[in-house]
Parts: structure tokens; C-alpha cells; sequence
């Protein structure tokens, strides 16, 4: 289990040797219209942010990406989809089939707000069940949530047989979902589930900063 200390009103996490890192870098970011994790976000590529959230959360930090020349300026671990064409799901499943540890935790890469005392908790967590998943509205953020290596033969049958809807198969393991009350702990505002997916929330951003 992971020790947490805390300084300065925020957690230390030691490396963890039982924890991998992923980001999610794969999709094709169809209503941004140009890759989002390049887009500009506080005067650098949006990647730039969540990478800087999740260091040293784990021991391992990879990229899940099909466009590996891209993002090769990094120096990150790179995979591309085992199963292509198959979304987030496939990317899911690629990110626990690759990492080095029992526990894989995942983050998109277009969530600039990641809370890394919310993170640190989940990781707390992450023995207590095969998935933990925050759940700040009644649907959960699958994509800032941790998985365990026991996730990967219910998730491959799902991706065989096409249901790609990620939560499909979160019935057949066990899921600790860590709601509202909980995450406001950390993230008062839920803040840290935002996303940027279309230029319109680009530019409520930067309208916003200026």
C-alpha cells in the first residue's frame, strides 16, 4: 500500500512499485478538428499539463497512442492499440495489457485539471477492488479511474464481441466507485473531470484567462 504524508496541504506519493501510470493519447479528437493534445493550452501542448499531473504518481508512465512519431519528443513508453478501431475500450485494454504493474492508472489527455490529491487517493484505494472510478454525476469517469490486471479477459471478451461501451463490463468485476461527497474531499467543483474536447472549449478557456 501506498504511504501518504501531508505537506504543504497536498500528498507525497513515493514511486510505487505496484502501480503503471497510462495516458490516454489515442483518439481521434474528430470534434477538435487537429489533435487536442497538441492544441495550445497555458503557452504549451496539452499533453505537456496531464503529464506534469500524473509524474511520479507510479513508477511507470506510458502513452497510448497509434501515431507514436508524434509523440516520441516525450521520451515515454509508447503502444499503440492490440486491438484497433475498437475506442476508448481498446485503448483501455491496451494500457493494462502493456503496463509493468498489477495497477493501471488511466487518464485521458485532455483533462488539464487533474487533481493529483484526488489521484493520490484513488491509489489508496486501488487494492480494495479491480476498478476504481470516481463518479461525480450518476455516470462514472472511466477515464480517470484505476484498473487492475484482472480487468483484462472481461474486457477483451467485450472487445470480441464488439460491446464497446467501456462500463459493459465493469459487472463482471468488482468496481469501488468513489462519489461526490467523497471527491469534494479533494475537488470541490468536480473540476478535475473537465475536459476540452472542441475548440469552443478551447476558447472558453483562454476567453476566461484573459
Amino acid at each position: 500500500m501506498v504511504s501518504l504524508q501531508a505537506a504543504n496541504n497536498s500528498f507525497f506519493i513515493p514511486p510505487s512499485s505496484s502501480l503503471s501510470v497510462a495516458i490516454m493519447a489515442g483518439g481521434k479528437s474528430s470534434r477538435m478538428g487537429v489533435d487536442k493534445s497538441f492544441v495550445s493550452f497555458e503557452g504549451r501542448p496539452l499533453i505537456e499539463t496531464v503529464i506534469e499531473q500524473v509524474e511520479g504518481l507510479g513508477d511507470e508512465l506510458i502513452l497510448i497512442t497509434n501515431k507514436p512519431g508524434e509523440y516520441a519528443r516525450f521520451g515515454l513508453p509508447m503502444f499503440g492499440d492490440v486491438y484497433p478501431d475498437h475506442g476508448p475500450l481498446g485503448g483501455i485494454y491496451t494500457a493494462v495489457h502493456h503496463a509493468r504493474h498489477p495497477y493501471i492508472l488511466i487518464v485521458a489527455c485532455d483533462m488539464p485539471w487533474l487533481n493529483r490529491d484526488l489521484l493520490a487517493h484513488l491509489i489508496t484505494l486501488r487494492e480494495t477492488a479491480d476498478i476504481i472510478v470516481p463518479r461525480w454525476t450518476k455516470f462514472p469517469e472511466p477515464l480517470h479511474a484505476i484498473y487492475s490486471k484482472r480487468c483484462l479477459p472481461p474486457i477483451e471478451a467485450n472487445l470480441k464481441a464488439k460491446r464497446l461501451k467501456i462500463v459493459n463490463f465493469y459487472g463482471q468485476v468488482s468496481v469501488r466507485f468513489v462519489d461526490r461527497k467523497e471527491i469534494e474531499r479533494f475537488d470541490e467543483d468536480g473540476r478535475s473531470f473537465a475536459n476540452i474536447n472542441t475548440p469552443q472549449d478551447l476558447r472558453g478557456f483562454h476567453q476566461k484567462h484573459t
